[in-house]
């Protein structure tokens, strides 16, 4: 069916001959009937990876096919929502082992993007919790891949942008909860130095992020909220939360209505947003239990709150640098704030060790910025991307719509093996998007 499609940015936006399944074999015809198609789910990343001229949706594709209560496994279709999982295992005292900040991805969209959460400083990414998978290559062959069997095609799928073949079934690993609730941590940082020495001082949280001001200069350069969790014990409850202490949190959710016009997004309500932001923390420490919907997934209350960032979209530019490289997140943070080009959505994190082969994170500062397409953006991330490639860092490409080729080249050490494996796997590049055309990871 043909249709206008975007993922979550609302940049770019395209026409696609979009086609569903719910059955192995349909797919297998579509794959047949296709010439060329990406695999697509829920729309949740931010740029043009699962963006095409013809695409196959997996969201019709999302049954449940085991859980393991005793050992915390789970087995699924590709097509299936995260929070669709957290229906079920949160009621059996399991949680997701990793989790970014939305709930309404596919688990096939978290292996293809390898998603991190607040907790990869010491649980790594979604695929390093995966056990098997099954794969249908672009010739309609399918083949169960693992870090043991055929793990060429497993390195290669995880984090590949969905170009090694359509993922069908996915086994991974949970993690056991004795609650639903977080207990949860904000710390005030009154400068970028302080919440880098926070960060070192709350390493060993299971789950830790910042909030920070991109705009705020002087003494107050950098100021920030740190935010640290832990999944809550029985005992940290009050006696009311007791009584049912694996109580789904409330799904009450508001609506964005409408696109805001471009003109609300501009310096000045950013800098009024981050006063406002920074100064509800009245305490300089402030800690409470807390459902794990709010910690995990608070803009997930708030139904297309994309719309706030006007008809023209958004770019969710994200990178990461190096442990050593300090002075290059100052200098681009100086650049962004220079430019006057804050983001509502600014987040800070801390990556822990990353070895696989086209992964986004690696041991050092991530920072993640909500930018409104405007004149003039895409020349300035040109000059942030030159930044953080001099710093060795690189580009998340479930984030991306606007990279060009030699900045994922700079930044992925594990590019060329990358591509030698997608081209043993989607030959005729029969599987390919937007991106990776413009990325040339799909051109002969």
């Amino acid at each position: 069916m043909k249709k206008k499609i975007a993922n979550w940015g609302n940049y770019p936006i395209m026409e696609s001959d979009e086609r569903t399944f719910s059955f192995l074999e349909e797919l297998k015809r579509h794959i047949h009937g296709l010439n060329e198609f990406i695999p697509r789910g829920n729309g949740r990343c931010y740029g043009d990876a699962s963006l095409a001229s013809q695409t196959l949706s997996t969201v019709k594709f999302d049954k449940i096919l085991s859980f393991d209560t005793a050992a915390g496994v789970f087995e699924c279709e590709s097509g299936i929502r995260l929070d669709q999982i957290l229906d079920v295992i949160v009621p059996k005292g399991w949680f997701l082992p990793v989790t970014p900040g939305t709930k309404l991805i596919t688990v096939g969209g978290a292996v293809a993007s390898d998603v991190h959460g607040k907790n990869h400083h010491v649980e790594g990414c979604f695929s390093h919790h995966v056990k098997e998978m099954d794969i249908i290559l672009a010739s309609g062959e399918m083949l169960t891949c693992s870090p043991d069997e055929h793990p060429d095609l497993f390195k290669a799928t995880c984090g590949g942008m969905g170009l090694t073949g359509i993922i069908t079934r996915v086994k991974f690993s949970l993690k056991k909860i004795e609650t639903s609730y977080i207990r949860q941590q904000q710390i005030k940082a009154a400068n970028l130095e302080e919440i880098l020495d926070l960060f070192e001082q709350y390493k060993d949280s299971t789950y830790s992020m910042a909030w920070i001001d991109c705009l705020k200069k002087g003494k107050h350069f950098g100021r920030s909220i740190l935010i640290v969790g832990e999944h809550a014990s029985l005992s940290d409850l009050n006696a009311g939360q007791r009584k049912d202490p694996l109580k789904l949190p409330s799904k009450k959710k508001i609506s964005f209505p409408f696109n805001l016009p471009s003109w609300v997004l501009n310096t000045f309500t950013v800098k009024a947003f981050n006063f406002l932001y920074y100064g509800k923390n009245f305490k300089k420490i402030i800690r409470n239990i807390v459902p794990y919907e709010p910690f995990f997934y608070p803009l997930d209350a708030i139904l297309h709150w994309n719309r706030g960032y006007g008809k023209k979209g958004f770019i969710q530019y994200q990178f990461v640098l190096p442990m050593s490289a300090k002075q290059g997140l100052i200098e681009i943070l100086n650049r962004i704030s220079d430019k006057g080009i804050g983001s509502f959505l600014a987040v800070l994190k801390v990556f822990g060790k990353q070895d696989s082969l086209i992964s986004f994170p690696m041991e050092g500062y991530t920072l993640a910025l909500d930018i409104p397409v405007r004149e003039g953006l895409f020349d300035f991330l040109d000059e942030l991307d030159k930044i953080v490639l001099n710093y060795g860092g690189r580009l998340y490409m479930s984030k991306d719509a606007r990279m060009k080729p030699e900045i994922l080249e700079s930044g992925y050490p594990g590019l060329a093996e990358f591509k030698a494996i997608v081209k043993k796997y989607n030959s005729e590049n029969k599987i390919r998007s937007v991106q990776s055309d413009r990325l040339l990871l799909t051109t002969n």
